[in-house]
């Protein structure tokens, strides 16, 4: 089902009213909805195939995309990066001082643990 009538009534009415949702025609694909990180890399793909369009725009808020009043209406700041999540919490990488010869550590020392 190349863009079925649900997914195509999302994809020509519904679209230009999320801010960060794009769309990207892929002839004789199956449309489905793509996330990427922040460095647009894949983090999941979701099939629209079988998707009413009430489910195609409910799925996309849960996700956390917001949706406009009108395609040109302003996004609040706090909805300009949306859907971004806040990025895990990760210690800082543990970088040496001089890059060509590892830190020193003690025998005893366990810094991933």
């Amino acid at each position: 089902c190349p863009l079925c009538p649900q997914v195509k009534a999302f994809v020509t009415q519904d679209i230009p009213l999320y801010h960060n949702l794009e769309m990207k025609h892929l002839p004789g694909a199956d449309p489905e909805l793509v996330l990427l990180s922040h460095r647009y890399e894949e983090l999941e793909r979701i099939p629209l195939s079988d998707m009413t369009r009430e489910e195609i725009n409910q799925l996309v808020q849960e996700l956390g995309f917001y949706r406009k009043e009108a395609p040109d209406a302003p996004v609040p700041e706090e909805f300009q990066f949306a859907p971004a999540r806040p990025l895990p919490t990760l210690p800082p990488p543990q970088a040496p001082a001089d890059s060509t010869t590892p830190p020193e550590r003690d025998k005893g020392e366990h810094p991933d643990l």
